[in-house]
């Protein structure tokens, strides 16, 4: 199934989060994988404590997309299909019973991720029973709630 928890409210991440909790907590193997993020946060330290959790991010923080120069913009994207590809080997392989992409709203928003091979991923994952995804972010687009099975909106 693929779950999209988005909206303006506060709770989004810690959804998806206590979700790859659960999964963990059952002995199966997870990513967690954050968008436009590459600043220090707690949840990365708490995740990185749990056997079979596999973080996936950004290790330079860009600071918002506002404040980005265009070269900036470029290097983000790179980094960004870097670890859609990534992904994209992990549920080929079926390494993880669960993928979280955390803030993907924004670089689909921003045009900072190739969305053809997002909607490929996505795509793929409507077709496997063995493996759960979950979206998080802001403003989906459309595409984003038409691949998801259930949908909550954070207020």
């Amino acid at each position: 199934m693929i779950q999209l928890y988005y909206g303006d409210g506060k709770g989004k991440t810690t959804a998806a989060l206590g979700q790859l909790l659960r999964m963990s907590g059952w002995g199966e193997k997870t990513v967690f994988c954050q968008f436009m993020k590459g600043n220090d946060t707690g949840e990365l330290h708490s995740l990185a404590q749990l056997k079979g959790v596999r973080i996936l991010r950004s290790e330079k923080n860009f600071g918002f997309y506002s404040s980005m120069s265009e070269e900036e913009k470029k290097e983000l994207t790179e980094i960004h299909n870097r670890l859609l590809a990534e992904l994209l080997d992990i549920q080929k392989e079926g390494s993880a019973a669960m993928i979280v992409l955390d803030e993907i709203t924004y670089p689909v928003n921003y045009g900072l991720i190739d969305q053809e091979k997002l909607q490929l991923f996505l795509k793929k994952a409507g077709e496997k029973k063995d493996q759960e995804v979950i979206l998080t972010g802001r403003d989906p687009a459309d595409f984003l709630r038409e691949s998801a099975d259930y949908i909550t909106e954070m207020k």
